[in-house]
């Protein structure tokens, strides 16, 4: 073994960040099982790796005993005085047994060792690297798509795009730049495992937060996300500067921020309303485009009754009940529909002891910000 290999472990350290010293332990490792190997030998063997000449010898340990039982692994005291006159029972005793063909032997599993230590040293930089960048967005290009998968280059590594991560209204080819949400990186023994998602409600947030500065430097807060991928979404936003309109910040001049988002998720429509710490307050908002009435709400169940114009109720309700069903994941409250004249049979509206929650100057007032968000 040359010096060639000190150099190479040298250059291996700076470039790739592998430790020389993790290296030759390796080395050493590996050679005492290749001796094993390929020269039929068990006993206790050290491998010496010396890093000023590159020179590499095999030493074997043996145990100075009285009596000899087994040679691979002991000496008598007789033969390990005529060694060293100072040796005594107990002691450690290193012959040399290099092989005259090691070097070749040695040089092989060198070169293995060095090669699986680099691959296993790219590994973790790119596992460290995409780690850090879970549960954000990354743009990528389409590799290759098969029955199943999609297989998305992000740099380094391709990402995997699962059949349930994929959105229904889209179709992927080969060099397609697509934006994708990293949900799990994972470590295999084949190296790290990237799945990402169109589908996931945390892409939503993060591209809102690439187009909207205010969201970005916090003056804007997404507080929820409903959605149906493909489809049509719902968040709910909220500022504590009282100058700022949360709503207006999303959406942005002539609806170009929120258009933005819609674009790059193929036409998915998209329902910013403001977040409110009343659940009377919230629920409404939420139901847009929707007009309501009243909210009644059942605490203990975590539950409202919402009234609604009769001629409003399917609006409300929305296609397959989906306006109604964003409305409850956005909120996190379960919301009842119910139309005005079904409310009056009941009884419960209008309430006695109050106005109704929202009057129709309220509404009129939201026209233009509801009719906006439904064109989206």
């Amino acid at each position: 073994m040359s010096s060639e290999l000190l150099d190479a472990l040298i250059i291996l350290e700076k470039e790739k960040g592998i430790s020389k010293d993790i290296i030759i332990e390796a080395i050493e490792a590996a050679l005492i099982s290749a001796y094993k190997r390929n020269f039929n030998q068990a006993q206790n063997v050290r491998v010496d790796f010396n890093q000023t000449t590159g020179s590499i010898r095999v030493f074997a340990r043996k145990e100075v005993v009285d009596e000899v039982f087994d040679p691979r692994l002991e000496i008598s005291l007789q033969e390990a005085r005529i060694i060293d006159p100072n040796y005594d029972i107990g002691d450690v005793i290193e012959l040399e047994v290099t092989p005259k063909n090691f070097g070749r032997i040695a040089a092989q599993t060198a070169k293995q060792v060095v090669t699986q230590r680099v691959r296993e040293a790219e590994r973790g930089v790119i596992y460290s690297e995409f780690i850090d960048r879970e549960e954000d967005i990354m743009t990528g290009i389409v590799q290759r798509v098969d029955s199943k998968n999609i297989y998305v280059g992000l740099g380094k590594i391709e990402a995997i795009l699962t059949p349930s991560e994929q959105m229904p209204n889209e179709s992927y080819k080969p060099h397609d730049r697509i934006k994708v949400f990293l949900t799990k990186v994972e470590k295999t023994t084949k190296g790290p495992q990237i799945f990402v998602s169109r589908t996931h409600p945390g892409l939503l947030k993060r591209l809102f937060e690439l187009e909207v500065p205010e969201i970005y430097d916090g003056t804007v807060e997404i507080k929820s996300v409903a959605r149906e991928a493909g489809d049509r979404s719902k968040i709910s936003v909220h500022s504590d500067n009282t100058e700022v309109d949360p709503v207006g910040s999303c959406v942005g001049p002539k609806g170009q921020r929120v258009q933005a988002v819609v674009n790059e998720l193929k036409g998915e429509k998209i329902d910013i309303v403001r977040w409110s710490d009343d659940p009377v307050v919230f629920v409404a908002n939420a139901l847009s485009p929707s007009k309501v009435l009243d909210v009644i709400v059942h605490e203990e169940e975590k539950a409202t009754t919402v009234v609604v114009p009769d001629y409003q109720l399917s609006l409300a309700i929305g296609k397959r009940g989906q306006n109604a069903r964003l409305a409850a994941k956005l909120t996190g409250w379960k919301i009842d529909i119910k139309s005005e004249s079904e409310a009056t049979e009941q009884g419960i509206f209008p309430r006695d002891e109050d106005l109704p929650l929202f009057t129709s100057r309220d509404q009129d007032d939201d026209d233009d910000l509801y009719d906006s968000q439904d064109e989206f």
